[in-house]
């Protein structure tokens, strides 16, 4: 009973961390219809934040509430500067910014010389419930998720920023005759998308540690979580991150996790040969 107990409470974890990583990745895809093959090197520039914080002797919190707001403010320079001339393209928006993605990760590598750096969990030890011990960074890392979820589609869907944000993304032209700064809405989503991204990397670091690829751990699989999930939706690709999430934490434990990783991937693909539009569908968040 306390392995079951354990191995779900890993499995939740996990599927909390790719959640995160998602959501911001989802967002950017179904909104803006391209996808960021960057973002996994916003996963890595934000725990690369955390760790400058960590090292130069400031708390870690400190770093990771910094991380998403000097990720999303790069990531609205970048929209600005580069991402905006791929809207017309798809392909080329995915090659340009895994072109960017490719330089982040390189200059990163180059900042902490190829090695692996830890970062200390700001909240340590365990949560004993009887027998089970569970990891308290792990649990935190969980309810955060949760509140970013539910900040995320609150905001989206009930304030007027993201009123102003989907109608920008769903019908442009409108959009400027009503009055909407169509360019500052392209560029507040990327740099929402960018923070949420900064934000995963910040709370994973101490799970993880800080190397150059980090990003790329987790890339792959959020690409696949909003495929399987649906874009053109806030749930689907959050639905997604939950499936993707919990097959690679859980059958691992049942079966060598180099075979659950391949079989992920197989099964991810059968199903999207099936039903292509993903498990949620839609237009809009």
């Amino acid at each position: 009973m306390a392995n079951a107990f354990v191995a779900a409470f890993e499995i939740l974890s996990f599927g909390a961390i790719i959640v995160l990583i998602v959501l911001g990745l989802g967002i950017i895809a179904s909104m803006m219809g391209i996808f960021n093959f960057a973002q996994g090197e916003f996963v890595l520039l934000g725990a690369y934040i955390t760790y400058l914080a960590y090292a130069k002797g400031l708390p870690i919190w400190a770093g990771m509430v910094a991380a998403p707001f000097v990720v999303g403010a790069l990531g609205f320079v970048l929209e600005a500067l580069i991402i905006r001339r791929f809207y017309a393209a798809p392909i080329v928006a995915m090659l340009g910014t895994y072109a960017l993605g490719l330089i982040i990760r390189e200059s990163v590598r180059g900042l902490i010389g190829g090695f692996y750096l830890t970062v200390p969990e700001p909240i340590g030890g365990s949560i004993d419930i009887g027998a089970m011990h569970i990891s308290a960074w792990r649990f935190t890392i969980i309810v955060i998720t949760l509140l970013v979820m539910a900040g995320c589609y609150l905001l989206l869907s009930r304030t007027n920023f993201g009123l102003r944000m989907r109608a920008t993304l769903e019908n442009p032209s409108l959009a400027r005759a009503s009055g909407i700064s169509t360019p500052l809405m392209y560029g507040a989503t990327f740099a929402f998308g960018s923070a949420l991204a900064g934000l995963a990397g910040a709370l994973i670091v101490p799970v993880f540690s800080l190397y150059a690829d980090l990003g790329l751990r987790f890339l792959i699989q959020g690409f696949v979580a909003v495929m399987v999930g649906g874009v053109g939706s806030f749930i689907g690709p959050v639905a997604g991150a939950g499936v993707i999430g919990t097959l690679s934490a859980a059958l691992p434990w049942i079966m060598a996790p180099v075979v659950a990783d391949v079989l992920v991937f197989v099964l991810a693909i059968a199903f999207i040969k099936f039903r292509p539009q993903g498990l949620i569908a839609g237009k809009g968040v």
